[in-house]
């Protein structure tokens, strides 16, 4: 199987035991849209792009690419890291209803409130899911970042439709 972008629909929505129909639905398409986009006979609007991407979750990238680099974790060599205070924490996060929320928040920032004493369990608060957030090992985060690490570092999924993943950027 070749990897067009097709192919990485198709993939996406058979992960998310997504029919064609469930697929076009939510994007306000026919089924017939969606069976062209995964056979390669047609590609979705440009200004469909950030919907899907929202749905599955995924970068843009991704959806033109094998695989995103954010994706992807990697350490980057030291002498062309971004500095510290210039890398974002980009939160995703999908509540078992469905809702879809995305943080990006500039990891200094993140790194200070906690040491001024913010419990990492008010982050939870943004979706009602405090015992999954507060789990986290937010210094270890702040670690790997310093240590030149970017991408996925961390996915979460609960089993019941709540899936939380932490990138660093």
């Amino acid at each position: 199987m070749s990897n067009t972008m097709g192919n990485r629909l198709c993939t996406l929505r058979k992960q998310r035991n997504l029919t064609q129909d469930q697929l076009a639905e939510a994007m306000g398409v026919s089924a017939q849209a969606v069976s062209k986009w995964e056979n390669d006979i047609s590609c979705p609007d440009i200004a469909m792009l950030p919907n899907l991407a929202d749905y599955f979750q995924v970068s843009i990238d991704s959806l033109f690419r094998e695989e995103s680099s954010l994706e992807t974790p990697q350490v980057v060599p030291p002498e062309i890291r971004k500095p510290f205070d210039k890398l974002l924490l980009k939160l995703q996060l999908r509540d078992c209803d469905g809702t879809k929320i995305n943080v990006n928040l500039p990891l200094s920032l993140l790194k200070l409130g906690l040491e001024m004493g913010m419990e990492t369990g008010m982050m939870g608060q943004i979706n009602g899911k405090t015992d999954v957030l507060k789990n986290i090992d937010f210094a270890a985060v702040f670690q790997m970042a310093e240590a030149g690490a970017i991408g996925k570092l961390v996915e979460v999924d609960d089993g019941e439709g709540c899936l939380i993943n932490i990138f660093i950027e």
